[in-house]
């Protein structure tokens, strides 16, 4: 098997165009899973994340901190990667439905319009710390902690580039 043309054709997409994609997902009689990242280099603790929210439904949803979000969220110098190839690069996991870009500072108006089944956050979060969970509780969705210990970092593996290590 090759891959042609774009990674992931199709599985990036609008947030119009997401909820109608969903509305027939659900129809369909599928269950959706969300989860949300800025997903700078991605790394092994972002796949082990995602592969984990996606046991949580049928379906994965990620959505991906557009750059200025991402610039208020870690600082200046970051992100490494514009937002349209972060988001090609999430999308082209085989985990991953679709995937959408963000500018808000939360990801709480997605929720909101979108209401996913299940609201996946990693390992660094409690159910109950959630910050959208009482967002995510309103419309009777549920929060789902998933992934590995979060002891993989961005900012870490930029460190040890930074200082000419593996």
């Amino acid at each position: 098997m090759s891959c042609r043309g774009p990674v992931a054709p199709g599985k990036v997409v609008a947030r119009e165009e997401l909820a109608r994609r969903l509305a027939d997902e659900r129809a369909a009689g599928r269950t959706i899973a969300f989860a949300n990242g800025c997903f700078d280099l991605l790394h092994v603790g972002h796949v082990r994340y995602l592969e984990s929210a996606s046991r949580e439904a049928d379906i994965l949803v990620v959505a991906v901190n557009d750059d200025e979000s991402v610039r208020r969220l870690k600082g200046e110098g970051r992100p490494i990667l514009p937002a349209a190839d972060r988001a090609e690069l999430v999308a082209a996991l085989r985990c991953v439905n679709y995937v959408v870009i963000f500018p808000e500072p939360t990801v709480g108006p997605l929720l909101t319009s979108l209401r996913p089944d299940v609201h996946c956050k990693g390992t660094d979060y409690t159910v109950d710390s959630v910050p959208e969970r009482e967002i995510v509780l309103a419309y009777g969705g549920r929060t789902a902690i998933v992934g590995d210990p979060k002891d993989h970092s961005t900012r870490e593996l930029l460190s040890r580039i930074a200082r000419g290590r593996q």
